[in-house]
């Protein structure tokens, strides 16, 4: 069963919210000058095949920081469960109007628009159609670039029948777990990068993107070959959080 439009309206929706096991806080901490969520909106807002940007948060008061901060960005804020995320997105959607959802998450302050354009256009372009394409199925990108573009009525059929935790805090796991109903594109790099962490959860990871940053971070958005080619000129960067292990799904 295929769920996708050819022609759709594609809609970036950002999670993010102030509670984090081990980086409380992180996503409004400071990066070069601006919030984390501010630079991965920036970011974002750079990819050519996104049509609107939205944060997701709660409606804890905790994160009305969050939706303060989505204001002063200028991007809408939904606001919505703390620990269903999934309904999050899917109420996103419907707020939207979207066609298509791409899942980002605030945490991932070097995502990089090209990356975001290239999963989008793999999306839209499928033949057959494709209800799910993301660069973590198979992952070869670094974490932290992971991009997950998700057909509107696969990720509103998800709402409606994901019943494990992990499925419903973690948006997309019931559609790539049920490939008998869902049809699935994996992004691959030439290179398989999956050994490195770009991502933000801990103090380690927040400080190997600050160095990042402040190594490269000018008038331009620089993408991740860049980000690449700076750790082979300076590959002690890279031992900043090397030791740091990813949380598990469950």
């Amino acid at each position: 069963m295929t769920f996708m439009a050819r022609h759709v309206r594609t809609v970036a929706v950002i999670q993010a919210r102030m509670g984090s096991t081990r980086l409380p806080g992180k996503v409004l901490m400071t990066i070069s000058g601006d919030t984390m969520l501010g630079q991965t909106i920036r970011r974002v807002q750079a990819a050519k095949a996104v049509d609107e940007i939205a944060v997701a948060t709660t409606r804890e008061p905790a994160d009305d920081a969050v939706a303060d901060d989505a204001r002063r960005l200028g991007v809408g804020c939904i606001r919505g469960s703390e620990n269903d995320v999934l309904d999050r997105y899917v109420q996103a959607a419907s707020v939207l109007q979207a066609d298509a959802v791409v899942r980002v998450t605030a945490d991932c302050p070097l995502i990089d628009p090209e990356v975001i354009d290239a999963t989008v256009v793999a999306f839209r372009s499928a033949t057959p159609p494709v209800d799910y394409c993301s660069n973590v199925l198979d992952r070869t990108y670094p974490r932290g670039l992971d991009t997950e573009v998700v057909a509107r009525a696969a990720l509103d059929r998800a709402g409606h029948e994901a019943r494990e935790p992990h499925q419903r805090e973690h948006v997309t796991p019931y559609i790539y777990e049920h490939p008998q109903l869902f049809r699935l594109l994996s992004m691959k790099n030439t290179d398989d990068l999956s050994h490195l962490r770009w991502t933000v959860d801990t103090p380690e990871d927040l400080a190997f993107v600050r160095a990042i940053y402040d190594a490269l971070d000018g008038d331009e958005i620089f993408g991740w070959r860049a980000v690449l080619q700076l750790l082979s000129r300076r590959p002690s960067l890279s031992t900043l959080n090397a030791h740091v292990r990813q949380k598990t799904l469950r």
